[in-house]
């Protein structure tokens, strides 16, 4: 299985519903490091993967969609804690939809998996992998 893999970042604010989450109910910040990793078994007719620079474009325009905003706010998010693993879900559903539309290029669309890794911090991380 080949891979390739981009990375970005994102800066958010939520809170967390639930005795769980301690000190974390409160309002707080957040800033994910974002690797986003496309998986497949065969090389396309250029022998990549995928579009580094498309898949580096897309990836900074979900993230975009999600940064410098209270996740609290947004109605997609409604009654739900914007956990990282539920956040590792949403940005690899949401490439999941632009690898289907085509916009990381038609040999894209050959891709089998998708994985999506947020770091939280430089000791804790959690991840989300999909088929396509």
């Amino acid at each position: 299985m080949f891979s390739v893999t981009v990375r970005d970042h994102f800066m958010v604010a939520h809170s967390f519903r639930g005795e769980v989450f301690g000190p974390a109910q409160a309002l707080h910040g957040a800033t994910f490091t974002a690797d986003a990793s496309f998986f497949r078994t065969e090389l396309d007719a250029d022998n990549v993967v995928v579009d580094i620079g498309l898949a580096s474009q897309e990836l900074g325009a979900v993230l975009g969609e999600l940064s410098y905003r209270n996740l609290d706010d947004e109605p997609a998010f409604a009654g739900v804690n914007t956990t990282t693993e539920y956040l590792a879900k949403v940005v690899a559903d949401r490439l999941a939809e632009r690898v289907a539309d085509g916009r990381l290029g038609e040999g894209a669309r050959d891709l089998e998996r998708i994985a999506v890794t947020l770091h939280e911090s430089h000791v804790a991380r959690a991840s989300y992998e999909r088929p396509l």
